[in-house]
């Protein structure tokens, strides 16, 4: 007999429409805010503002894609058809860089290379000379350092797909060209790379959000991007409807890149009639081996660790100076960690809700609407936190205002919930990264067979029962997966953190960017070392995932 059903099929898909109606708010409402300018505020904007800032950021889109293509492309071939002594551990630590937000390598560099940081001090005592006019390096604090920088951080997101790619297509397609007469040197360029193209757009397309969404690196680089402007138009100029308009000029952008991304592989097919087997790779000896390992690992010191030595060693130089890390300090990682952890917790429920009412409807033969749910619901991680933040402001001061009256009218003094406070912050962050948490729990619920479904079915179970009791046990590695990504990546975020943190509160990522915007660094090194070594959570668990896969690989090869 069928129990009775706390939660009604109707309202999971009612549920998962209000969540996918909560994302279209910000970009409606930036569209309404936007509107709000006159035309003479538009014309300064178009005439001083956008012009300089829009080139600037696509000159750091162009450089920061060709060397993250370059990086990822290279260091994925490298370690998947070539095997020398290291490979193995190179084949996980080029992961290190997603450990290391942006913003954190320009504040490691900004220090280490400062004309009086150790690196160019360092070279003067070794060659003998007295001061900075002596010996002066190229300043770092310019377009080509934060593409230079940016660049060997973001790469792994080319790196990952693009070896996937490498570690999933057939070998016999590699030692058909050879038959054919190409040449080993000539098999990456001909063959490989052409097949590879789709995994390499993906992966740049995914850099480039990422540079999009910066602002801590670009403006310690003094780089006047796009996202730049956004926040510099809003906070210091007090102009919303101005930082509105540039919004929406970052929303082009990233429709662009998108759109870019699909058309570089509409026509993208690949099929073979057998098992793909892995590339066999070359085994590498002498000196060959030895300058193979030292080219891999060129990215993995530049974008992790030189970093994070020099955040070690700061961090130990200054606890022997103080004796002890700021009971502030401490304070800050605790509101830190609270908040990203109730964020966590909130954006894995709803993208469980979404995922859920999308299995429900394909059981139904009704998947359209409950799919374009899901689809709608995952365009927060395509926007950059500026543009996120600038949209949420209208929605919230509308549900304050009415908020407002509504406590009037039951004699209580009317206050702002929303504006300002923690829940705007863990509004911004679930919409942020729901994508994380609906795509992992829809790819979990697509390994599920639909038999379990109809067994539950036939036993009794209702669609909230069937959940708890069948589903949610076998969801669970990919919902703890989901949940620690997203808990990193709220820990990082600091576009929207700083746009809608209440006043007086700090994250680790805001006080490492005051820290840094006034020139000093005492304690902001703690924050920066701890947001690290959080990091390192995910990029173990990327690291395990890949291991176990190329080994299961090898094994059915």
């Amino acid at each position: 007999m069928a129990t009775a059903d706390p939660v009604p099929e109707r309202a999971w898909q009612v549920a998962a429409t209000l969540v996918a109606l909560a994302m279209l708010g910000p970009l409606l409402a930036l569209a309404w805010t936007a509107a709000q300018g006159s035309t003479g505020l538009w014309s300064h904007i178009g005439t001083y503002v956008l012009p300089h800032a829009a080139r600037t950021t696509l000159a750091l889109l162009v450089g920061v894609g060709a060397l993250v293509a370059v990086l990822g492309t290279g260091s994925a071939w490298l370690v998947s058809a070539y095997d020398f002594p290291g490979r193995r551990l190179l084949s996980w630590a080029l992961l290190l860089p997603l450990a290391v937000p942006t913003y954190i390598v320009a504040y490691a560099y900004l220090d280490l290379l400062h004309p009086l940081g150790p690196v160019q001090g360092g070279l003067r005592a070794l060659l003998g000379l007295e001061g900075p006019r002596d010996l002066s390096l190229p300043d770092i604090r310019s377009l080509g350092g934060a593409i230079v920088l940016l660049g060997f951080v973001l790469y792994p997101y080319v790196y990952l797909s693009t070896r996937a790619m490498f570690l999933t297509q057939a070998a016999s397609l590699l030692e058909a060209a050879r038959v054919l007469g190409v040449r080993r040197a000539a098999l990456f360029v001909r063959v490989a790379l052409p097949l590879a193209r789709p995994a390499i757009a993906v992966g740049v397309a995914l850099a480039l959000l990422e540079t999009l969404n910066d602002i801590g690196a670009s403006e310690f680089l003094g780089v006047q991007t796009l996202t730049v402007a956004v926040y510099t138009t809003w906070i210091t100029r007090s102009d919303l409807p101005g930082a509105a308009q540039i919004a929406l000029a970052m929303l082009v952008i990233v429709v662009a890149l998108i759109a870019l991304e699909r058309h570089g592989r509409r026509r993208q097919r690949y099929a073979s009639t057998e098992r793909p087997r892995p590339i066999q790779p070359r085994r590498l000896q002498g000196g060959t081996a030895l300058a193979a390992l030292l080219l891999g690992l060129v990215p993995v010191l530049v974008g992790f660790v030189v970093p994070a030595v020099f955040l070690l060693w700061e961090s130990f130089a200054r606890l022997q100076l103080a004796g002890t890390v700021s009971p502030r300090l401490l304070g800050i990682a605790w509101n830190t960690v609270w908040l990203a952890a109730l964020a966590t917790v909130v954006t894995v429920a709803l993208g469980l809700v979404v995922a859920w009412a999308l299995r429900l409807a394909q059981a139904r033969r009704r998947p359209r609407a409950a799919a374009l749910n899901l689809r709608v619901a995952c365009l927060g991680y395509a926007l950059p936190g500026t543009v996120l933040a600038i949209g949420l402001l209208t929605p919230m001061a509308a549900f304050d205002a009415g908020a407002g009256e509504l406590l009037r009218l039951l004699g209580q003094e009317p206050r702002m919930l929303l504006m300002g406070s923690t829940s705007a912050l863990v509004l911004a962050y679930t919409l942020r990264f729901l994508a994380i948490s609906a795509g992992s729990a829809e790819a979990g619920l697509a390994r599920i067979p639909p038999a379990l479904d109809q067994a539950a079915r036939s036993l009794g179970r209702s669609s909230t029962g069937m959940l708890g009791a069948v589903h949610l046990p076998l969801l669970r590695p990919a919902l703890a997966a989901a949940a620690l990504l997203v808990f990193v990546d709220t820990m990082k975020e600091l576009p929207a953190t700083l746009m809608l943190r209440p006043m007086n509160f700090e994250t680790l990522a805001t006080w490492l960017y005051a820290d840094a915007a006034r020139g000093a660094y005492e304690e902001g090194v703690f924050a920066a070392l701890l947001i690290v070594l959080v990091g390192l959570l995910p990029v173990i668990l990327l690291a395990r995932a890949g291991v176990t896969r190329a080994g299961s690989e090898r094994a059915a090869a």
